[in-house]
């Protein structure tokens, strides 16, 4: 059983700064590739970043690109996803999820593991 739990989100104001972690228990990670997505209402959940486990190779949605960073610890099973300059369309449900191959995947269809999500409001 895998399990992904969620935590950092909470209320900012615009131009604030907010990091998410995402532990991973149940078995190890070490070939699997994280990622963070969000729901806004009334849109689809949609990519933010992914980080590769073993090698740490990092994608950014266009979106987030330049304010947020995403990093992994491995000896704590964790991912983080810093995230500065916040805006108010950032305000959304996060999402950590894990995908069970090593490819490079940005659509949520291909995690198969994810998290309860933790609320990320931003403020105008």
């Amino acid at each position: 059983q895998v399990q992904l739990v969620e935590s950092g989100g909470g209320l900012v104001q615009a131009g604030g700064s907010l990091r998410l972690s995402c532990a991973a228990s149940g078995r190890t990670f070490s070939s699997y590739n994280m990622g963070w997505f969000r729901k806004a209402p009334g849109m689809e959940r949609g990519f933010v970043a992914l980080i590769t486990w073993s090698r740490g190779i990092v994608y950014y949605a266009d979106s987030v690109k330049g304010r947020s960073t995403i990093s992994r610890d491995l000896a704590k099973n964790t991912v983080y996803l810093q995230m500065n300059t916040l805006k108010p369309e950032d305000t959304a449900v996060y999402y950590c999820a894990a995908d069970r191959t090593s490819s490079i995947h940005t659509t949520p269809q291909a995690y198969y593991y994810w998290g309860q999500g933790t609320q990320v409001t931003v403020s105008s």
